[in-house]
């Protein structure tokens, strides 16, 4: 168990947990809206790290709490796998008719990081987590997943086939968010 601590950063005290591990350079990171700060043993200075990225830490700190809070007024969708597989499959032939493209194949995993990828092949991997998204959340990751069979990199030219669909794209990836933290805190304990 890493240690507690806690930086004063513009006015706000942000927590953090410090690991001294085998690693060759310090980073930052990010973990279901706590910072944790990693360092190679005998690192000198952890709170000048933090410091020297403090504008970074402050943003990343507040959207958490603006995420957490987001995902206070949420619930969790209960579906199985096979209705997750029929809803992924019937917007995927949806789409792949409204973008023109088809993926060679379409798969299923849990994930730790992502809702879907999609490899330079054209096949499409979902996170089973997504049965616990509203339909609309579903729905715009098979999106941004089909329309990396267009443009792989999220490219401007990327990002203008989402918002050609999805005008508020920001409001879909904040949604994503506070889902992902529900996820986290209550399916992954």
């Amino acid at each position: 168990m890493s240690p507690e601590h806690s930086i004063g950063i513009n006015g706000i005290d942000i927590p953090y947990s410090l690991n001294h591990r085998k690693v060759k350079r310090a980073r930052l990171e990010f973990r279901s809206g706590r910072l944790n700060v990693v360092v190679p043993k005998g690192f000198p200075d952890h709170e000048e790290l933090i410091l020297r990225h403090k504008l970074w830490v402050y943003r990343r700190y507040t959207n958490s709490l603006a995420t957490i809070e987001n995902a206070a007024c949420k619930e969790l969708v209960q579906r199985s796998d096979d209705e997750l597989r029929e809803l992924i499959f019937s917007f995927t032939a949806n789409i792949a008719e409204e973008l023109g493209v088809q993926p060679e194949k379409v798969t299923f995993r849990k994930m730790k990081t992502k809702w879907g990828s999609c490899s330079s092949a054209g096949k499409l991997n979902f996170n089973r987590h997504l049965m616990h998204l509203p339909d609309d959340l579903v729905e715009y990751v098979v999106f941004h997943e089909m329309a990396h069979l267009i443009e792989l990199r999220h490219s401007p030219r990327f990002w203008q086939i989402i918002d050609s669909r999805f005008d508020d794209r920001a409001h879909y990836e904040r949604e994503l968010s506070a889902y992902w933290y529900l996820i986290q805190d209550h399916v992954q304990k």
